[in-house]
């Protein structure tokens, strides 16, 4: 009987997960260019080229926004505004405030 495993998806890779998973978060949230994070990697002692952050962004991006889209809180497509003038010395003012 064989049991099939699932696969790492971090095997055969030179840097720790937790450096990728960083690069690759930092990448889609922030909108950092490939340099920005080679460059932030240097800083942190780590040697890595800025083509190899973007095979791990092509690589890992697509599953965690997958596993991310669902946690994430759905937007309305309406929102709450409160309006009124106040009187400011002689004259009205409209305010507002959502």
């Amino acid at each position: 009987m064989s049991v099939k495993r699932k696969s790492h998806p971090f095997k055969w890779r030179h840097f720790e997960p937790e450096i990728i998973l960083m690069c690759v978060r930092w990448y889609c949230r922030f909108q950092l260019s490939y340099r920005d994070l080679e460059e932030m990697m240097r800083e942190r002692g780590l040697d890595v080229h800025h083509s190899t952050v973007w095979r791990w962004v092509q690589a890992y991006a697509p599953e965690i926004n997958k596993r991310i889209r669902p946690h994430l809180k759905m937007s309305g497509a309406s929102y709450r505004v409160d309006e009124t003038y106040i009187k400011v010395g002689k004259s009205c003012k409209y305010l507002y405030r959502a």
